[in-house]
């Protein structure tokens, strides 16, 4: 659902400028009886508003000595700390889940065709949008409102894209690996990497890729409520990407895993358990610290109650937002958009308005 222009990083810019309203609150002033007034992180409807501070700022009266000035930088100090505090949890609260992932592909119908026919996905809808040249398909297995799904872009005339090397793979958990790839060699799909157990682990696995060369991971694993299980990334300091995804996104670490004979470590993030959510695998490989995104893959879109409330908490915890909050040029859906420290870019989405955009 959220609009991916060719070759661009960012999506469009708002027309709005709402989020320096809906907080109700400009920048903090001294005024005349040398009160100390704050921005707060107040919700929208009905609940209690959370104080903001303003990290270093300073205030002097012309008059004044410094006993009053450093009074009013320590207050200033304190209640920075409190918005942190509020931020956190205010992210911990919030009803947040992984909606789709998005990336771009160079031949729509025959990726389409892939995923039904060899993956067991399901097309959920496909639009067009002939005056902005590009096709949407967004496919899965189960309804958006409830399931993780992928949003397919074929921007008009564009048939090759990079993938990079940061993009790892996605995962899905079946049944049965041997017969997934089995159908999959039928179809005349590639196979990668044989079932087996994984390195280190017992679990087993393989590795395929689609048309366009993205890999996909099939995990054996039970009956789930969440087949597409996985998108995993890599990233050049795993213990500031854990922080970050912790504080800015309210995920959990589901569990770290580190294999020093294969120099790399693994950390799981979610928002639920990995059998029944889709969740997050951040990859660090030993000494490498930065990776060639290249301009195939876009974006995961998450769903949040308060798009406003979320774009501050992020700033507050080392994100940069890409795209103020406020509603989408044309439709009512408001969004907000960030990058996390090495790049990686999410959509956070209102959650009421993508149920109305689904219906």
């Amino acid at each position: 659902m959220v609009r991916i222009i060719p070759m661009a990083s960012t999506i469009r810019p708002s027309l709005s400028s709402l989020a320096t309203t809906r907080f109700g609150g400009g920048i903090s002033m001294v005024n005349s009886s040398r009160r100390f007034n704050s921005l707060h992180f107040g919700s929208t409807v009905g609940s209690q508003s959370h104080h903001f501070g303003l990290k270093g700022c300073k205030f002097f009266r012309q008059e004044g000595n410094n006993t009053q000035a450093t009074t009013i930088v320590s207050m200033t100090q304190g209640s920075t700390t409190t918005t942190q505090e509020n931020a956190l949890e205010w992210v911990k609260t919030d009803q947040r889940r992984m909606l789709h992932v998005v990336y771009r592909v160079g031949d729509l119908d025959r990726t389409i065709k892939f995923y039904t026919e060899c993956l067991g996905m399901k097309l959920l809808r496909k639009r067009d949008i002939p005056e902005e040249r590009y096709t949407n398909a967004f496919l899965g297995y189960g309804p958006e409102d409830s399931h993780f799904v992928i949003e397919l872009t074929y921007n008009y005339g564009v048939d090759k894209y990079d993938i990079g090397s940061a993009f790892g793979h996605f995962g899905i958990a079946v049944d049965d690996v041997a017969k997934t790839v089995d159908l999959i060699k039928a179809k005349g799909g590639t196979v990668t990497r044989e079932p087996g157990p994984v390195k280190g682990g017992k679990s087993i696995i393989a590795f395929v890729e689609d048309p366009d060369g993205y890999k996909f991971e099939l995990i054996e694993r039970g009956p789930t409520p969440e087949p597409l299980c996985q998108v995993m990334l890599r990233v050049g300091d795993l213990d500031r990407s854990i922080t970050f995804y912790e504080k800015a996104f309210g995920m959990e670490l589901l569990r770290r895993r580190d294999n020093p004979e294969y120099k790399y470590t693994i950390a799981m993030m979610g928002y639920g358990p990995e059998d029944k959510s889709a969740v997050l695998e951040l990859t660090y490989n030993y000494g490498v610290t930065e990776y060639d995104k290249g301009n195939a893959y876009a974006q995961i879109a998450i769903g949040t109650d308060d798009v406003y409330k979320t774009a501050e908490a992020v700033k507050l915890f080392g994100g940069k937002i890409t795209r103020e909050p406020g509603p989408l040029p044309g439709i009512s859906t408001k969004i907000t958009a960030c990058l996390d420290p090495d790049g990686w870019k999410t959509v956070f989405v209102d959650n009421i308005d993508f149920v109305k955009e689904l219906e």
